[in-house]
Order: structure tokens, then sequence, then C-alpha cells
């Protein structure tokens, strides 16, 4: 019987059988920020999510990705202003940064809720952890990226670029570093913590309107990127080459995340659903309907958990500050 599931896995079938289980799944509702939420992200192990709200407040939930126990969550007060990115540490699980409209950069103790202020340029908007949890890559509303040596709690290095620069990532050895423009190029340099000008490697004409999101393959083989085109690219990491594009959408694509094993992909705009995707067919698996744009979807990096926040309001139609988790049983 394993044979024959292994078989049927490896043509593509076991998608299409998990894109019917996808159906039988529920999202659940957590709310505590008092404005709407900007930006979701997991830790490392799975077992934390942090939320970021233009509320001015960050929030961690542990969560039981079965679904069972009580949900708790810390509140962490600080930042005079909106909290529009969240990322964890890659190596430890209590390690959160959140980059703000007031001009910092925080760090903070999941566990005590405590932090570490990095004072930066402009008003922050996108932020990145390199793979060994050394460095953090910032990018402002200023089109300036800063590179931030979190043990020395300062910025190392700061780049200006004269267009529009959105979200940016490392890939997982740290060579490479990614860069999403309003020109529909993604920009591939060498390690920014290392260099204190752009070391250009390439530049992808990726889209035909400017990029907005980009998403890593926790494998390493692929990256996505999310356009104001509507489409999202999947590329390879080694060869820089664009695969496939995925064309669910019919807005500008705003958040695009890989789930733990590399099979799918979620992706969201102001469309009224979140689609998944199968990264190698290219097929849409499963639609989440939602009624608002959505600013942050999130792949749990163990289990098929999918936060997700946006302009959405809860089911008693309370003001924002609600994200959802979609992939649990219909207890």
């Amino acid at each position: 019987m394993m044979e024959g599931r292994e078989d049927d896995r490896k043509r593509g079938g076991g998608s299409s059988a998990l894109g019917m289980n996808l159906k039988n799944l529920v999202s659940r509702e957590y709310y505590g920020h008092k404005k709407k939420v900007h930006s979701v992200a997991w830790n490392c192990l799975g077992t934390k999510l942090a939320s970021g709200s233009i509320d001015h407040t960050a929030r961690v939930w542990s969560i039981d990705p079965h679904g069972h126990s009580k949900v708790k969550d810390i509140e962490l007060k600080g930042h005079t202003d909106s909290v529009d990115q969240l990322c964890w540490d890659p190596k430890h699980p209590d390690t959160l940064a959140t980059a703000a409209a007031d001009k910092s950069v925080r760090l903070w103790d999941a566990r005590s809720g405590k932090c570490q202020v990095i004072e930066l340029n402009g008003e922050n908007i996108n932020i990145a952890y390199k793979h060994g949890g050394t460095y953090i890559a910032v990018g402002n509303k200023e089109d300036e990226l800063a590179i931030v040596d979190v043990r020395k709690l300062k910025s190392l290095h700061k780049y200006k670029f004269n267009y529009e620069i959105n979200e940016i990532a490392w890939n997982k050895t740290g060579d490479l570093f990614f860069i999403t423009t309003g020109l529909g190029n993604v920009e591939v340099v060498g390690d920014p913590s290392l260099h204190t000008t752009v070391h250009a490697v390439c530049k992808l004409n990726a889209h035909t309107a400017g990029c907005y999101c980009i998403g890593m393959d926790p494998l390493d083989r692929y990256f996505a990127v999310g356009s104001a085109d509507s489409l999202v690219s999947l590329w390879d990491v080694k060869e820089l080459l664009c695969i496939r594009t995925f064309t669910k959408l019919e807005w500008p694509v705003r958040t695009v995340s890989f789930n733990h094993t590399g099979e799918f992909i979620a992706y969201a705009s102001e469309d009224p659903f979140i689609d998944i995707a199968n990264v190698q067919t290219g097929r849409s698996i499963h639609q989440i309907p939602c009624k608002a744009a959505m600013n942050s979807v999130e792949w749990n990096p163990k289990y098929n958990l999918l936060a997700y926040a946006g302009d959405d309001k809860n089911k008693y139609q309370a003001d924002d500050g609600v994200f959802r988790i979609f992939g649990f049983e219909n207890t």
C-alpha cells in the first residue's frame, strides 16, 4: 500500500489528495490587538506566533499546533508607531525582531517581554534575519537598506536606492541577498553584511509591474516573488531562472509563503481569498475565503498551519485587530 502511495505522490497525486484534505480544515480567530495586524510570523520551532499591529504593539502567542490547549499571549509594548513587519531569530525560538514606523528596530525576549532598541533613520517597513541569526536587514519608506549587527546592536552599513525597494531576504546559505523593487526587478546581490557597497550579482527582470513581496523555500530550491501585476513568479535559486507563474489573483500580490516541506505556496492580495497552490504543478489546490485585503500570510515551519492577517474584521464585526490560523481539524 505504501509503495503505491509513494508512486502516486511522485506523480503528483498525493498533492491533489491533500488538496481534498485541506477542504475539511478550518481557521481559528485570534484577537488581542486594537487595530489591524500588518505582520504575522512563526518562531523556528513553530510553537509561537508573533503579530505586529498599527496599534503600536506586537504580541506573542503560544500556539498548540493541534489546537488543544488554551492560547496564551504576551503583549510587547514600547514602539510609538505602527509595527509594520516582524521576524524571529532563525536560531533562537524566543528572540523576535520588530520593525516600526517610529524609526526603530526592537529585539525582544519573548519570555520576559523585555527589549533592546536600535535607532535607525527612517520609517521601517521591511525586516529580514540572516539564517545564522547575527544580522538583520531593514528597509524603510525612504528606500534605504540598513544592515544591523544584532550582537553589537548597531547598524553596520546603509545603502540608499534611487527607486522603490520592497521586501528583502537572504538565501539559506547567506551568500546571496534578494531585493524586490518597484521597477519590476529582483536585485540579487552579494551578502550585504560583508560589504560596504552593494555587490550586484544580477538583476532579474521578474515582472511587468512593481515587485512587492518575496518568499523563500525552506529547502532552498526556490524563491517566489509577488507583484503588482497580480502574478507570483517561481524561481530556481541556483540557476536564477523563472520556472512558472501562479495566476489565480486579480489584484497586486502583497504576501507569499512556502510551507515547511516546500510543496505548497500560499499567496494573497485584495482578492476575496488566499490561494494555496502546488509548487511543482502550479495548480491551485485550495482557497481560503477572506473578506478584505491580506497583509501577511506565513506557514508554520513544522506543520501545515497557515497564519494570515489583513484588513478583515472578526465574525462579531468588531474593529480590526484579528488574525487567523488555517489548518485545524474541525472539532
